[in-house]
């Protein structure tokens, strides 16, 4: 048996028409939307301010002064044992 409905594969009933952008303009952006994990925050256009110069600083200086203050300690510590 076959039925009396023809089926068309390519066939426009209850499409809506394809509407394409021109090819020079880009897809609209989510600006609020913010980064994922994997994705490059925006750009805020700030330079480097002083608090990141003072935390580069402290990470910076702080483990060799705790080094040589060590250091001192245990050569403080080893005068005092007598050896």
């Amino acid at each position: 048996m076959t039925s009396a409905v023809k089926f068309h594969a390519n066939g426009d009933a209850g499409e809506l028409p394809a509407r394409l952008r021109p090819a020079g303009t880009h897809a609209p952006k989510l600006v609020g939307q913010a980064a994922g994990p994997f994705e490059v925050p925006a750009d805020t256009g700030k330079g480097p301010s002083m608090r990141d110069a003072l935390v580069t600083g402290l990470l910076v200086i702080y483990p060799t002064v705790a080094t040589v203050v060590a250091i001192v300690a245990g050569l403080f510590l080893a005068s005092v044992n007598g050896t």
